[in-house]
């Protein structure tokens, strides 16, 4: 099944093109044109949004159900097409894409199950005492009711899984949220065809044709003008944190501030205990070096940076990293800009004195190689540059002197996606002192793990404090995720017939 993109917004149903063009700017194959969105556009789509609220946020979990299925059939559907243009666009593997495309569609068939069984409303029920003293107890219920339309911004790094269908669409439609999506421009014939599903899927059941919408491409101002519109009540972001810190603060200054779910990166550091560098160095290094260029280093959960207690194994360590980094040849970027980002963290890394280079590399354009430096955990701490992400297959080896010393850089660490500790069991104690900071730290522990691979189930949390993400409270991956798109409702002596089936 082949796809040819014609390159339009999908706005409350309809194919609407636009005045202005971009031009994509793919890994391999043609080139297509897009129309560039407009606040217009916005405009359009988040009034449509707001007028689908009426009916699709009133309607039953059996309903959304049946669409977020129908949403993944739509998808498998067009598989082989979705993984040509796919990789044409960002330059991953077919394996690669395939599996994200099962990733995208269980996780829309997991919140269609998760919506059905219905915990997740939180429903309570405190009965009237009318004979209470010396005032009687009114009759209260308690139950999640949908937010109103929610604004998605496509990720760079997951053509799938977090952009048009990904973890954000799929909570906020499982709520009872409409979605107005801001396509990604390293993707958007990935992200047009995606869009064609989904209105599949709304127009085979009769749904309200503003219940999605897609606008590719747009200057700053078209993002602007979504999290600005009045119609959004919550915005899902992932992305930088340059950019999303700007979104955050635009959401904070509207007149009716709406929360900002972003998850803006992370470094992801591990801690290698005494007992495992003694007993693993080699195997722990090995494993290490093959999470850092999985993708080509091109995920949230990339483990960057792996602090060293100075010792027996450390050596080791660092030889078995630097071996499996230097047999890794190029890759392919997922765009020019983001091999362009890497190569300036590079010269950001390689400029602090004190840093050594252990594995260096001089490429250009769109590919990357490995990189890998050393410093000592006093260098660390003392230059912030070094705790910055850089998005890629760079590593960074911390030394620390003592367990002191790394306790010390585990508190001067900033707010994380995940942090990681490989131990073995002599390094119980210890890392029975670690534990209490790193859970300050992340929204993930990982023990004797690599971070890379985020399982979409219900415990998981996808999220960290500041600059991690936006709202430390919050998961963009997982059930748990649907939270972010619901708020409490109380009603007190309601009648039954006044109120959703849900709560009679």
């Amino acid at each position: 099944m082949s796809f040819v993109p014609h390159g339009k917004h999908l706005i409350a149903g309809e194919w609407v093109a636009g005045d202005a063009t971009f031009q994509s700017e793919p890994a391999s194959g043609a080139a297509h044109r897009f129309s560039v969105g407009t606040p217009a556009h916005v405009k359009a789509a988040c009034d449509a949004a707001e007028e689908a609220f009426w009916s699709y946020g009133y309607s039953s979990r059996e309903e959304r159900a049946a669409f977020l299925n129908a949403i993944a059939d739509e998808i498998d559907a067009r598989g082989d097409a979705i993984t040509a243009i796919g990789s044409e666009e960002t330059g991953l593997p077919t394996g690669r894409l395939v599996g994200e495309r099962g990733r995208t569609c269980g996780q829309l068939r997991l919140f269609a199950q998760h919506i059905l069984a219905g915990a997740y409303l939180d429903r309570r029920h405190d009965k009237a005492q009318p004979d209470r003293a010396p005032q009687p107890r009114p009759d209260i219920k308690l139950i999640q009711r949908p937010i109103g339309p929610v604004a998605v911004f496509g990720a760079s790094n997951f053509p799938l899984a977090f952009s048009t269908a990904g973890g954000d669409t799929a909570a906020a439609l499982a709520a009872g949220c409409p979605v107005v999506v801001k396509g990604h421009s390293a993707h958007p014939g990935t992200g047009e065809i995606i869009a064609e599903a989904i209105d599949a899927a709304r127009r085979k059941l009769g749904l309200h044709p503003g219940v999605f919408s897609l606008i590719q491409g747009g200057t700053r101002e078209v993002g602007t003008s979504l999290v600005q519109n009045p119609n959004i009540k919550a915005v899902g972001f992932t992305g930088s944190l340059a950019g999303g810190r700007a979104l955050f603060d635009l959401c904070a200054a509207r007149s009716e501030p709406i929360p900002f779910f972003g998850e803006l990166g992370s470094v992801n550091p591990m801690f290698i205990l005494p007992e495992a560098l003694k007993a693993r160095g080699s195997e722990i290094g090995t494993g290490w070096a093959e999470s850092l260029v999985l993708g080509a280093g091109q995920f949230c959960t990339n483990p960057g940076i792996a602090v060293v207690i100075d010792g027996s194994g450390a050596e080791a360590f660092t030889s078995a990293a630097r071996d499996r980094l230097a047999a890794t040849g190029p890759q392919v970027m997922l765009t020019d800009g983001i091999a362009k980002a890497y190569r300036d963290g590079r010269d950001r890394i390689a400029s602090v004195p004190g840093v050594k280079h252990l594995i260096d590399n001089t490429d250009e354009k769109r590919t990357a190689s490995p990189l890998l430096f050393e410093t000592t955990a006093d260098v660390w701490m003392a230059n912030h540059a070094l705790g910055e992400e850089v998005f890629g297959p760079l590593g960074l080896i911390v030394k620390a002197r003592n367990a002191d010393q790394a306790l010390a850089v585990a508190r001067h660490l900033k707010g994380q996606l995940t942090v990681t500790l490989h131990l073995d069991d002599g390094d119980a104690d210890l890392g029975c002192q670690f534990m209490p900071i790193l859970e300050r730290k992340a929204g993930r522990v990982l023990a004797n793990g690599f971070p890379t691979g985020v399982e979409v189930v219900d415990a998981m949390v996808h999220g960290g404090p500041y600059p991690a993400s936006t709202n430390f409270g919050a998961t963009s991956v997982g059930t748990l995720s649907i939270r972010r798109f619901l708020r409490p409702v109380s009603y007190q002596n309601i009648p039954d017939a006044l109120l959703q089936a849900d709560l009679r």
